[in-house]
């Protein structure tokens, strides 16, 4: 067994290399290298936290983590890229159970040793955490009864709000905005008795005051995220991030561990950070996004005129091999057809026949926070023609050649024409205003998110209709 010295150490080191992992997250070349550091990192911390003063049991605990490393390690090798953002949902949700889980257990506890000392058994020898709590000024008792209120309402609602979250981006839960009547009165509520129960548990009611305010708070995340739009929930994934981390963060108050307290801070800190940073790309107010129930329509939508013209391999081949500026909008529908590659190398060919290729990603592109950077990134794409929306929005102009591979809504003129659009006022590529543009689409549908697009039937667009890696694969022969 490791001494506190040890222990506090570790996690310092620990605390460094997360900080290191999500500095280097920022740049796309030292992602690899940023990602072993938050391995490491969290190596140690299991490590020593497992070995450290007090812990026992490791008859059960050592299986436990061999079970969870193993059945982490091969859902990870089975997800695919384009599963990663309901994985990440999902996890997620059980960094909101267990936040849950141990706060009623903290709880439980506290009971415990105060049962002990009011029998006059206080000399007997508490471990772990129950000998922390035997410690505990009565101030100090009440500051943890306030830790525990705190983890089981942020954990309660993350957990629900993720499995929710993972539904509809499964597709296993209609993406379309879904609110009991009542709306957001239900909400406010809940959340009321939920404060209503945290003064009762403070003032010595029962263990059932925990167990109420978790319901509630489980009500709470799952009517909050089933009220917001599918075309949100990149923002809603990081959101959750960032609910996640400060569930850790209050686990780690609970139970007085400075490395989950650090742990948590910088995962709910980031994540709030990368929610409001997401919303000002959607233009989106950040108060709402966390109440929920943004994404539906404002009322009528306007009435699109034209048709959807269709062309095929032959003239979109044909149109490139005349044009001297290409630019190439990747959405989720790449990555469902896995088109990374063949994108990749019809841009290796483009770029070989003296043509300026550029790729432009709006800051919501795919299902979560660079979705679209890390497919790219994964085919080779060199880095520096990945560009955002800011850096290349003013250029389409002057571009010969824009394709739009899956994407819908980051490519909707209506967020700039329709005030009833349910993403009115969201900056858009505006791809519109180029020579071309050339949609690389499955079929007439409206998209994931149900909203419909009159780009698709301008007079300068053409519906390149059919798999994405396949529509690409078929051009490949026929570039010059």
């Amino acid at each position: 067994m490791l001494g506190q010295g040890f222990v506090s150490a570790a996690a310092i080191a620990a605390s460094v290399l997360f900080v290191l992992s999500l500095g280097g997250l920022s740049n796309q070349e030292k992602a690899k290298r940023a990602v072993w550091y938050g391995i490491v990192g969290m190596a140690v911390a299991v490590l020593f936290t497992a070995f450290g003063p007090g812990i026992g049991n490791y008859w059960l605990m050592i299986p436990m983590i061999v079970i969870g490393s193993v059945i982490g390690w091969k859902v990870a090798k089975q997800v695919a890229m384009t599963e990663m953002p309901q994985l990440v949902a999902a996890l997620h949700s059980f960094v909101g159970l267990a936040a849950v889980f141990v706060a009623w257990n903290a709880d439980l506890e506290r009971r415990r040793v105060l049962a002990a000392q009011a029998l006059d058994t206080a000399h007997q020898e508490f471990s772990a955490f129950a000998a922390l709590v035997a410690t505990k000024a009565p101030d100090e008792l009440t500051f943890l009864q306030l830790e525990v209120v705190f983890a089981i309402f942020i954990g309660a609602v993350t957990f629900t709000g993720s499995v929710i979250a993972f539904g509809k981006l499964a597709g296993k839960v209609d993406g379309k905005p879904q609110k009991l009547p009542g709306g957001h009165l239900l909400n406010a509520g809940a959340a009321a008795i939920c404060l209503l129960l945290a003064v009762l548990y403070l003032n010595g009611a029962g263990f059932w005051t925990l167990l109420l305010l978790a319901a509630l708070s489980f009500f709470i995340g799952w009517h909050l995220i089933m009220g917001i739009g599918g075309a949100d929930m990149p923002v809603v994934v990081s959101m959750l991030n960032s609910y996640s981390g400060w569930a850790a963060a209050a686990i780690g108050f609970t139970l007085s561990n400075d490395l989950l307290i650090v742990t948590g801070a910088l995962v709910g800190s980031s994540g709030a950070i990368l929610s409001y940073i997401m919303c000002k790309a959607m233009n989106r107010n950040f108060v709402s996004v966390i109440l929920g129930g943004f994404g539906g329509t404002q009322g009528p939508a306007a009435e699109i005129e034209g048709e959807q013209v269709a062309i095929d391999a032959a003239g979109v081949a044909s149109t490139l091999n005349n044009a001297d500026s290409v630019v190439i909008v990747p959405g989720y529908g790449m990555a469902v057809a896995q088109a990374q590659n063949a994108v990749s190398e019809l841009v290796r060919k483009l770029r070989a026949a003296g043509k300026e290729v550029r790729f432009a990603i709006h800051p919501v592109a795919g299902r979560l926070p660079g979705h679209m950077n890390v497919l790219l990134a994964e085919a080779r794409v060199p880095y520096d023609i990945v560009l955002e929306m800011d850096e290349i929005n003013d250029d389409f102009p002057k571009t010969d050649v824009v394709i739009v591979i899956g994407s819908n809504d980051i490519v909707n003129p209506a967020a700039q024409d329709d005030p009833n659009s349910p993403i009115a006022g969201m900056p858009v590529l505006e791809v519109w205003k180029s020579s071309v543009v050339f949609v690389c689409k499955r079929g007439q549908g409206t998209g994931y998110s149900g909203i419909e697009n009159p780009l698709f039937y301008k007079e300068n667009t053409r519906m390149f209709y059919g798999d994405a890696r396949e529509s690409i694969d078929s051009l490949l022969s026929l570039i010059d």
